[in-house]
């Protein structure tokens, strides 16, 4: 193995992660820093310290990463309208800059020369987490196990942990969940067992997020979300960080059944790949953020901008958020926010999140011009005609010299 005297691992306590650390130990003989971050995925993250401990790691690093992980990253994203492909509404792609980032400043302040993450072979996380080492540390070496390793099983990894003894959650006889999820604060994701058979319904029984929208209130839920240069910043008037406002849009959204999707997307390394999303709070914020825009932004910039989101979206999703392309769209899209204020009035029922008033002091919106009564001079109908004329004016010319526009 090459020389590597110390790596920064991206360390969750859990079985794969905790076979790394020894893995690393024994194969190439260096000293293991882990690195656990809490960016909301709702479990409790302090245990991996004593599992760190127990594995002989010396250096551990376990940081709240909920704040800056939302207003750095997730707004900056939905003030775009970002969705891939349609539907998905990257809550897996948007969290892995962040922790790229962190493993290189880990790396950095402990003289670590490599850094090593648990995504497998076959799936777009190792991409994300390795175009973003690279780009913030270019000399970083990266040490991918799945990749080498031939512990390539549940089976194998338990029969490891049991001849190294490791410490884990589960036992051969417990019942583990037969999905592969990940989970931060802006989704939950779920992959694998009988998912991997695109015509079989997902159970009811997966979903942890959100209710059935059959078994959601029969009451609607009516919330007013309050807009600042593009982002949320108050929920019916209670000022929130960023972090909270997610938070407790999930919980509303959860509540009333929004925010489950099924979809099959394309991943980068080329594969098409069955999974099931909970975004309950993004699912709002897309809505919500899309209305006060229809009422802010002019029309040219705000078609730009859909035209624009969709290459935003792949750049993000293919792991290139450290790119200058996405410096650059970033900028862009950051630019047109500037006078996307006001209050979006939400309607949560039994899995729907409909918007049901807007308003802003900056509204490009003119009652008097757009009123189908009398608009007292304020719009001359006669005015269309030319408009109409003029643009027509190729199609007329084209027509008159025989082409057929059928």
């Amino acid at each position: 193995m090459s020389d590597v005297n110390k790596v920064v691992l991206a360390y969750s306590g859990g079985l794969d992660t905790s076979v790394i650390v020894k893995w690393l130990q024994e194969t190439y003989d260096c000293e293991v820093v882990t690195f656990t971050a809490d960016i909301g995925q709702g479990e409790e993250v302090e245990p991996a310290r004593a599992k760190a401990q127990a594995l002989g790691v010396k250096e551990i690093y376990i940081e709240d990463l909920r704040e800056e992980f939302v207003r750095d990253y997730v707004y900056p994203m939905f003030r775009a309208n970002t969705i891939y492909e349609g539907e998905y509404l990257l809550g897996t792609s948007i969290a892995r800059p962040l922790i790229a980032k962190r493993l290189i400043e880990i790396a950095n302040e402990t003289g670590a020369d490599a850094i090593s993450h648990g995504a497998t072979g076959k799936g777009n996380d190792q991409v994300r987490f390795e175009l973003g080492a690279y780009a913030l540390k270019p000399g970083v070496q990266v040490i991918a196990p799945w990749r080498e390793w031939d512990l390539n099983s549940r089976e194998k990894l338990m029969d490891y942990c049991e001849q190294h003894d490791i410490p884990v959650d589960f036992s051969k006889s417990k019942k583990k969940s037969p999905y592969s999820m990940d989970a931060n604060l802006l989704h939950i994701s779920y992959e694998g067992g009988i998912l991997e058979d695109p015509w079989a319904e997902a159970e009811e029984d997966m979903w942890r997020w959100s209710v059935s929208p059959e078994a959601a209130p029969e009451t609607p839920t009516y919330i007013e979300l309050t807009f600042e240069q593009g982002d949320i910043v108050a929920i019916d008037g209670e000022s929130l960080k960023p972090h909270e406002v997610l938070s407790k849009l999930n919980k509303l959204g959860g509540d009333n059944g929004v925010g489950r999707l099924d979809i099959v997307e394309n991943r980068y390394v080329g594969m098409k790949s069955r999974g099931c999303y909970e975004t309950p709070g993004g699912t709002i914020m897309l809505r919500a953020h899309r209305a006060i825009e229809s009422l802010t932004l002019d029309r040219e910039a705000a078609h730009l901008k859909d035209e624009l989101m969709p290459k935003y979206a792949e750049v993000i999703y293919n792991g290139y958020w450290w790119s200058p392309e996405r410096k650059m769209l970033q900028a862009a899209i950051d630019e047109t926010q500037g006078n996307v204020n006001g209050v979006v009035r939400m309607k949560l029922y039994k899995g729907s999140a409909t918007v049901v008033g807007r308003k802003s002091a900056e509204s490009l919106f003119d009652a008097s011009i757009a009123t189908f009564e009398d608009d007292a001079g304020a719009y001359d109908q006669k005015d269309a005609e030319g408009f109409i004329k003029l643009n027509a004016l190729r199609l007329r010319i084209a027509a008159a010299k025989g082409r057929k526009a059928n």
